[in-house]
């Protein structure tokens, strides 16, 4: 865990959802090697080819923007799949409850944040995805707003789904507190809208926030 900024009063927090709210590396892989495969076969290439492909693209653009990292999502724009069907995709593609089931240590986490705080979901997969997932580790309930791919038609990081999540929470930037585990992607742009951050390596980190947010 890294704390970069808790601000003195938090009305929100909005996390990140996947290798956030849940640590599953088969998972995470296969929203990797799921589209890619996909878009493999479109183009008429193998499945390692198009990730070889994709990873020099990923690679070049991080060179050419000061090392910062771009989404999949937003790479796949790149290969001629559009946000609209990169959600398509998503829906069609991802199963979490294959992979996830309830974590009542999470549960009892975001229950005692609840509390104090409205939490929201801001992530890169779908609303439908989202929910999904929310649902696999018995969670959903406890959230005040879910923003996904779909919601605003931008991928992280973009201001318009962490601004989306704010309005969504009634709460004002300098209000919100940004949790996720990729610090280009959840952490950098939040706080340059004046939120806090909190990069987290998987959900243990996840369950000490109430501790760490109480302490500071």
């Amino acid at each position: 865990m890294k704390i970069f900024r808790i601000p003195g009063k938090i009305r929100a927090i909005l996390f990140d959802m996947d290798s956030t709210l849940y640590t599953n590396a088969d998972y995470a892989k296969a929203q990797i090697d799921l589209p890619i495969e996909r878009l493999a076969r479109l183009k008429g290439k193998s499945p390692d080819v198009m990730s070889e492909e994709i990873a020099a693209y990923r690679e070049k653009w991080s060179s050419e923007h000061a090392g910062q990292k771009i989404s999949l999502a937003n790479a796949f724009v790149a290969f001629g799949v559009g946000i609209e069907e990169s959600v398509k995709w998503r829906n069609e593609l991802f199963d979490p409850e294959l992979y996830l089931c309830s974590d009542e240590r999470l549960r009892s986490t975001l229950e005692n944040l609840a509390n104090s705080f409205a939490l929201a979901v801001v992530t890169n997969n779908p609303v439908l995805v989202a929910e999904k997932t929310l649902d696999a580790l018995g969670v959903k309930d406890l959230f005040h707003a879910i923003v996904g791919l779909d919601t605003c038609g931008v991928s992280k990081p973009h201001e318009k789904p962490f601004m989306k999540a704010a309005i969504l929470c009634d709460a004002v930037p300098d209000t919100c507190l940004s949790v996720g585990d990729r610090y280009d992607i959840d952490i950098a742009l939040p706080l340059e809208l004046g939120m806090g951050g909190i990069l987290v390596d998987g959900v243990e980190d996840v369950y000490s926030l109430p501790e760490v947010i109480s302490g500071a």
